[in-house]
């Protein structure tokens, strides 16, 4: 276990944000920690999940079966959402504590969107066990949870393919 874990944020409007949370959770099984994995915003069919489910001290939580994006959500699939994914928070809370890594992708865009209690979010943070390293990753982070950052990344675009019409590929953006 590790002495004091650390926060960190990998958040901004470029690619790479899940990419290097999956890159972490490798990088930490690789030395015999235990990392649990849970993904907001995601319908547990990101390529990402595939090889990560197959690797030792890796466990992934699933997460909601069908998700819509957020702007074809009504007021009621927002409501239901925000139910959801505060009811997994309340469970992963529960479960976390017998591991040494906690990477929660696309938590800050879940809570920046209102799908996900930014309160509840933050109560964990500060109150989080002792040893347990926390990564975090979203679009955008609140200025709350950047405060409790350890380390915050931002990944900034300077050219994307969307830009030119190219939409995501497999293996690649998903």
């Amino acid at each position: 276990m590790l002495d004091k874990g650390l926060i960190h944020i990998y958040y901004g409007d470029g690619k790479g944000k899940t990419t290097a949370a999956v890159g972490q959770a490798v990088r930490a099984a690789g030395s015999g920690l235990k990392v649990l994995f849970f993904q907001f915003l995601k319908d547990n069919t990101s390529s990402e999940r595939e090889i990560l489910e197959q690797i030792p001290n890796v466990t992934c939580l699933p997460g909601k079966r069908h998700v819509k994006f957020y702007n074809r959500m009504n007021g009621d699939d927002k409501a239901e959402y925000r139910r959801y994914n505060t009811k997994a928070l309340d469970e992963i809370i529960k479960f976390c504590t017998r591991f040494d890594m906690l990477i929660l992708d696309e938590a800050a865009c879940a809570a920046d969107l209102g799908l996900l209690s930014e309160q509840k979010l933050v109560d964990f943070l500060r109150h989080k066990p002792k040893g347990l390293e926390v990564v975090l990753t979203g679009r955008r982070a609140s200025d709350g949870l950047l405060a409790l950052a350890d380390y915050a990344t931002e990944m900034s675009k300077v050219r994307h393919p969307y830009d030119a019409g190219i939409t995501a590929r497999e293996g690649i953006e998903f």
